[in-house]
């Protein structure tokens, strides 16, 4: 009975696997601080996406390491680097049975780790940075992406990105923007398994959402749907679940949210000590994320659940 008038149910369908693909190594490395999450070798997530579409996944996102960093990030366009290997492998593999997404961002290739051009002041240069993230999309779309995902919050980085994707003839390529994208201290274990640091003790505060701010967001998602955004993200998803209500009740796009690796660090890391029960609150997670409106939702828990298959 409770299940026959249950209001809100999770599905496989709405979950989005993100993926870690690391340039250099012979074999999967684990993450210390994100339990059962690898950084893979080509093979491994070769072998990984043919066993979650097994499972009934619809869909994967992409995040990769390069062998070598620069200033720039120029690996994330480079038509070699290691997502775009990953992208064409997988597209050769599976074709349209999985949506193939990529994060767009220059973070995971710089030494600096910031998601853009540095200046001279240890600024990220907004404008010089969209040239990058043009590259990128074009790059990623070339090797069989269906969607990118825009990370890094710069002004206008979804007209700049339309624009260089309908100059290339990729005009059926999707964007997922991160809209709303906090400042959060939720991301560590994420920096964890792409090699991150911030040079200098650095922050990303100056473009990236503040945590006590809502109207902020708003407009965020505003303008990125004004530019051309075809889907919207919130992220984090659990400690902004009022952002999700209020994003999902104002737009008529679909609304994403990214469950990130701090939540879930957490839930394994308080089940590992046997306070919580893990996969009960990992559900009830999930399920009030989409109760509070998102249709997709990222998860590292997304592997879990279509083995599971709970409700």
């Amino acid at each position: 009975m409770r299940l026959l008038v249950s209001e809100v149910h999770v599905r496989v369908d709405d979950l989005v696997a993100p993926l870690f693909v690391r340039e250099g190594i012979s074999e999967p490395q684990p993450i210390e601080s994100l339990p059962g999450v690898v950084q893979h070798t080509l093979d491994s997530l070769r072998r990984e996406v043919t066993e979650l579409v097994g499972l009934g996944v619809k869909a994967v996102i992409l995040f990769g390491i390069p062998a070598q960093k620069d200033a720039v990030g120029s690996a994330a366009w480079d038509p070699d680097g290691i997502v775009q290997q990953a992208l064409r492998a997988l597209a050769a593999d599976h074709g349209e049975n999985i949506v193939l997404m990529a994060d767009l961002c220059v973070d995971e290739y710089t030494d600096h780790g910031h998601c853009g051009v540095v200046d001279e002041h240890g600024n990220v240069d907004n404008d010089a940075t969209l040239e990058l993230y043009m590259k990128s999309a074009v790059a990623q779309a070339s090797a069989g992406a269906h969607v990118v995902a825009p990370s890094g919050m710069m002004d206008g980085q979804v007209a700049a990105i339309r624009g260089a994707l309908d100059d290339a003839d990729f005009s059926d390529v999707a964007i997922m923007a991160y809209s709303a994208k906090y400042a959060s201290a939720l991301y560590g274990p994420f920096r964890d398994a792409v090699d991150v640091s911030i040079a200098d003790g650095g922050d990303r505060q100056g473009y990236q959402q503040d945590h006590r701010n809502v109207r902020e967001a708003m407009r965020e998602v505003e303008l990125d749907i004004a530019e051309g955004a075809d889907i919207v993200m919130v992220k984090p998803a659990l400690a902004y679940l009022d952002v999700i209500r209020d994003v999902a009740s104002s737009v008529d796009l679909p609304v994403a949210a990214y469950h990130v690796s701090g939540e879930y660090a957490m839930i394994h890391a308080a089940g590992e000590r046997g306070w919580i029960d893990t996969d009960a609150v990992a559900l009830e997670h999930l399920t009030a994320i989409k109760r509070a409106g998102a249709n997709v939702i990222l998860t590292y828990f997304t592997r879990w659940f279509a083995e599971h298959a709970v409700d």
